[in-house]
């Protein structure tokens, strides 16, 4: 079951989540490396940090990077496998890369783990059962 901290709000979770991509990418992540992934300034990702900082997700040195703490770990590592089952949930049913992207940001953050358990469990089987999943394509067409 995938469960994300009860503090964490979907800014938080998308900080948290990119933070862990460049940590993975690059061994490390710095306030400018954040801002120029999310397109945003400098200004705002050191507000976050220092939010992020405050409520014990991340630890962070100023002219440093950041290093995530276990709680934050945590929930970047549940939002990146939320973001992995509804990708690969949509791309199975033939949504466009496009719309896949568009729907998943809006979806990862507002699903119950009952409701993404449930679509993971139905990714599973449709994968192994292509006679069922053609015939739910060809509903969707």
């Amino acid at each position: 079951m995938i469960k994300t901290s009860n503090r964490s709000s979907s800014a938080v979770e998308d900080y948290l989540e990119r933070i862990q991509e460049l940590i993975d990418a690059k061994g490390y992540a710095r306030v400018i490396d954040i801002a120029a992934s999310l397109g945003i300034s400098q200004a705002s990702v050191t507000k976050m940090v220092k939010r992020l900082d405050a409520e014990g997700f991340v630890c962070h040195e100023k002219y440093r990077g950041l290093v995530l703490t276990e709680e934050g770990r945590n929930i970047a590592m549940a939002i990146a496998h939320r973001h992995r089952i509804l990708t690969n949930f949509l791309k199975l049913l033939g949504v466009c890369e496009t719309d896949v992207e568009h729907d998943v940001e809006g979806m990862e953050h507002h699903l119950s783990a009952a409701s993404l358990n449930a679509i993971e469990s139905l990714l599973k089987e449709l994968s192994k059962n292509s006679v069922l999943l053609g015939k739910i394509k060809r509903g969707l067409e």
